[in-house]
């Protein structure tokens, strides 16, 4: 008697509506950050302390979702479920950033010391190097599209690669 066993074939994996999630996902996200990237790279924005953090969710969320998608049939199921748990979080964290950061521009709150405020607290130390650091204040958008700032959009698609691989998550695993 023969069995088939779907968790060996492509076809099967990529019809599966938890794989596609994951997936999309994972895509959303490598478009993020090669956007943030080519900001900077093409266009000249540099970015601050804050922009700079955000990206971390991207350097360590990827590399996750890439080997949740890469072992999907092959990786016990609380592995898997870890896996998507832990980018999960990982993104979670990335919504936050961005809209902490996002606050900090609009005013809502002050941001971190090192890239926001007045410069009144400046040590003697920091003078010998002005023109070796040039600081990018967290608080002064350097790109608006359609109001939202480059961190307001972080949140925003951050908070759809959560709903994505939570959707994953709670649909399960077919394969």
């Amino acid at each position: 008697m023969v069995t088939n066993t779907p968790s060996t074939t492509a076809g099967s994996v990529t019809s599966d509506p938890g794989f596609r999630a994951t997936a999309a996902g994972f895509l959303l996200g490598l478009a993020t950050i090669l956007g943030a990237w080519g900001s900077q790279l093409i266009f000249g924005l540099v970015p601050c302390e804050l922009c700079l953090e955000q990206r971390l969710a991207y350097y360590w969320g990827l590399p996750v979702l890439a080997l949740v998608l890469l072992m999907w049939t092959r990786l016990p199921r609380t592995v898997w479920m870890i896996g998507l748990g832990l980018g999960i979080a990982i993104f979670l964290w990335s919504t936050w950033m961005g809209g902490y950061h996002a606050g900090v521009e609009w005013g809502f709150w002050p941001g971190p010391t090192a890239c926001t405020g007045t410069g009144t607290e400046v040590a003697f130390e920091d003078l010998m190097n002005m023109d070796n650091v040039r600081v990018i204040p967290c608080d002064m958008v350097q790109f608006r599209f359609l109001g939202i700032s480059l961190a307001g959009y972080n949140a925003l698609i951050s908070i759809v690669i959560v709903a994505l691989l939570g959707w994953a998550l709670a649909k399960g695993r077919r394969t």
